[in-house]
Order: structure tokens, then sequence, then C-alpha cells
């Protein structure tokens, strides 16, 4: 009997215009999402190429420098690529890049507003990483047109689109009570109804999504297909919850006026106003310092100990005149070394402000962590972002390897400082490498969201068939 509810369902849906209009209509939202995404990351994937040739060519050029000086070439002091503090804070800084991950265009995520790339020297920490490109506010606050979007805001409307009258247009057509007359209850009718309409829909988004995936190159990489299980995975729990709300909808025997305004306010609810809620929530209970206070923190830090600096190695020389040769070698080494001194006051006179801004943003993230099983919108764009690698976590991972990249550079090229050593090639120099996270690491986080959409899905289910033993038939 279920096999003849699912045949007759399709062939009254087949034989509707609008469905397939519709149908068309979310081909052509999940394709330009899907290319905008492929045009954002070839975008990253061109400005990280750019840096990096920017720094071969460059090192290109300290090499045959370095010839150069070795067959008596003659160069300035503040110029001289042989100098340990010359090369590690002004000629020869590495960059370190967050390459895209292999589905980052299915969904943009923060990648647009959290910095890719990193010039790392011998410089304070903080005055590397708070370096960013000036980028449009408004489109930064806006966003950009993806996939992820198509999923999140557009799929669920797709979803009560096809079920809010499924039960009751036959109520009000009377046509309900001949369809019960049958051997029949109506908790199968309406899991045929929903199991029917949950395939296509749910099909669809993925074959769509595959298809525009395939054509535009997304999937090529070697390891983006068991992303992308975790991917389809992902927008098949959201469409099970959002189909299993519909169920529970139609199980309370309104009129489909009705159901369309009970499942409407809720997308509104959940989709777009818990997460704005939610977000002013976090900012009033965890307000960060402004950043305006962080960058002037450290432009009052870095100037306070230029002074103090200053000071000390005039003192020192008050104190040793002896050492004051006038060599312009001993000033070039004691400027070098004072640098040093220098960067160190800045981080520690600036880490109490960058903590505390720190410790807010990690207090913030705490709390949506715990908030965001209350709205399956927070919980599918996290998943999402996971899996395309633009979320927050990826990007704490990157700047994790950015700090310990910039302890090694510093290691490598401070005793050489304090040592009056030469830099004689450009061969020992170290270099950044990202380390991915695991799959392991990632499925993770993302079966967590699955999770926390299924089990609400099921409940509301489990209640939908519950009630429809009371569903008033007639009236």
């Amino acid at each position: 009997m279920l096999r003849r509810i699912v045949l007759h369902e399709w062939r009254v849906l087949s034989a509707d215009a609008t469905v397939w209009v519709v149908t068309a209509a979310f081909a052509v939202s999940i394709g330009y999402g899907v290319w905008n995404g492929v045009r954002w990351t070839r975008f990253q994937h061109g400005a990280i190429a750019e840096a990096h040739a920017e720094e071969a060519a460059r090192y290109d050029r300290i090499a045959a420098q370095l010839i150069d000086l070795q067959s008596g070439g003659k160069v300035s002091p503040f110029a001289d690529p042989r100098s340990p503090s010359v090369f590690a804070g002004r000629l020869g800084p590495r960059y370190a890049s967050l390459p895209p991950a292999p589905l980052a265009p299915l969904a943009i995520g923060q990648s647009d507003l959290l910095p890719y790339y990193f010039k790392v020297s011998t410089d304070a920490r903080e005055n590397i990483v708070s370096t960013t490109e000036i980028e449009n506010p408004a489109r930064l606050l806006a966003g950009r047109f993806d996939l992820a979007f198509v999923v999140v805001f557009l799929y669920p409307l797709l979803i009560l689109a096809v079920t809010y009258n499924m039960v009751s247009a036959e109520k009000e057509q009377g046509t309900l009570p001949m369809v019960l007359s049958q051997p029949i209850a109506l908790g199968t009718l309406t899991t045929g109804k929903v199991a029917l309409r949950a395939s296509i829909v749910i099909g669809l988004v993925v074959v769509f999504s595959a298809v525009a995936s395939i054509l535009t190159g997304v999937l090529a990489d070697g390891g983006a297909f068991a992303r992308f299980l975790l991917w389809m995975a992902a927008v098949a729990a959201y469409g099970l919850f959002w189909f299993a709300l519909a169920a529970w909808v139609t199980s309370l025997g309104r009129n489909s006026t009705t159901n369309a305004t009970i499942l409407a306010s809720a997308w509104l609810v959940l989709v777009v106003m818990t997460p704005s809620v939610f977000n002013l929530i976090v900012t009033a209970v965890y307000p960060v310092p402004s950043r305006v206070e962080m960058v002037q923190a450290m432009r009052d830090a870095s100037d306070e100990a230029n002074k103090a600096g200053a000071a000390a190695l005039a003192r020192y020389y008050d104190d040793h005149p002896e050492l004051a040769t006038g060599d312009p070698a001993q000033a070039m080494n004691d400027f070098n070394i004072l640098r040093v001194a220098v960067n160190d006051d800045v981080e520690r006179r600036v880490r109490p402000v960058v903590q505390r801004y720190e410790e807010r943003i990690a207090a913030q993230q705490r709390l949506i962590d715990r908030l965001r099983f209350l709205s399956p919108a927070i919980l599918m764009q996290n998943a999402l972002n996971d899996v395309a690698g633009t979320g927050t976590d990826r990007h704490r991972h990157f700047l994790a390897q950015v700090d310990d990249f910039h302890r090694q550079w510093r290691a490598h090229f401070v005793p050489m400082i304090f040592a009056k050593a030469s830099v004689g090639s450009v061969e020992s120099v170290p270099r950044f490498e990202f380390r991915e996270e695991t799959d392991a690491t990632i499925a993770q986080r993302v079966m967590t969201a699955i999770i926390g959409l299924v089990v609400p899905g099921v409940l509301f289910a489990l209640l939908g068939l519950r009630r429809l033993q009371r569903f008033p038939i007639v009236g």
C-alpha cells in the first residue's frame, strides 16, 4: 500500500508545473552559489600564488646579492642581507598561508573575514597577525552568495512549500475520508507523502550540488570525495529535520493556510531571528574589547618600548664611553640587538590587551557552541563550514601554526644576531608548511552537528505520528 501511495503522489507532483519551475529555480541557485564560491577560492589561490611568487623572486635576488657580496661587492649596512636582523626583519620574511580546502567553494563561511596569509618576520607577533587587507565593509556585512546560503536559507523553504498542504489539501477537497475508507492508516498515508517528497527534494539538492561541483572542478581534488560524503550527510539531516517539523505541523489538523503560517514563522524564528538573538546575547554577556583599543595599545607599547630601548642604550654608552667607537658596524649591531629587545618588550606590553581580547572571543564561541543546538541553522552552517574548511576551527588551527613558525623564525635568527653571525645562504632559512586537520577531527565536529539535527527531527516525527491518531478527518 505504501508503494501505491508513493506512486500516486509522484503522479500528482510531476503533473504540477509549479513544482518544475521551483525545481529549475533551485537548480539555478545551486549552480550560481557553487560558481560564486569557485570565483572566491580562485581569488584566494591567486593571492597566495602571487605572495609566494613575490617571495621566490625576492629570495632569488637575495641569493644573487649574497654571491656578489662574497666577491667583494658593497652594500649599505641597513640593506645588507648578510645581517640576520636585516634579513629576518625586512629582506627575507616568509609567507605563512592557509590554502583553501577542497570543498571551500561550497561554503565561503568566514574565509572572507579571516586573513589567510601573513608575512612572518622577527617583528612582534601582534604586529604580524594584526595586518589585514582592506576590504569593502558593505560586502563583508552582507556576505557572499554560496551553496551554503542556498542550503541553510532556501532549502527549508522548498521543503515547506511542498509539505504544508500534503494532507490538509485532501481534507479541504473532501477526498481524505474517501482515501482513508481504504485499508490504510493516516500515519501510513502521511509517511508515504513525506517519504516521496523527502527523497525528491534531498535527492535534488545532493545531485544538483554534485553536478555543479563536478562541472566547476570542485570534486577534482582527491581528498574532496570523503568530505563531500559528510556534506551530503549534513544536507540529509537538515532536510529530514524540516520534513519532520512539517509532518508534526500537519498532524495538528489545521487548514493549509494555518500550516503555511506556522511553518513560515518557524523558519523565520529558527533560521533568521534565533542566530541574531544569540549574537546579541553573546556580545552582551561577553563584550569584546574594542579592536581600536588593541591597535592603539600596540602603537603605544611600540613607542614606549622604542623610547625605553633608546634611553637604555644611551645610558649604557654614557657608562662605557670607550665602547662608543663611532664604528658603523658597531652601531648597526647595537641597533639590531635593540630591535630584538624592543620587539620582546612590545609583545610583553601588548599581551594583556590581546589576551583579554582573545579570551572574550573564546568565551563567545563557547557560549555559541552551547546555544547552537537551539538553532538548526547555526548547526548546519557550522557543519558546512567545517566540511568546507572555512570556519573558525580551521583558522585557529592555522593561527597556532603561524605562532609556532614565528617562534621557530626568531629562534633561528635571534641567536645569530647576538652572536654577530652572518647569513651565508638562503637554503637554511625556515619555511612554513601548513598541516591540515585530520579527517577524523572534522568528521567528529560535523557528526555532532548531524546528531543535533537528527535528534529533534526524530522527536518531531514521533510526536507527529502519535498525534495523527487523533487527526480530525472532517470538519
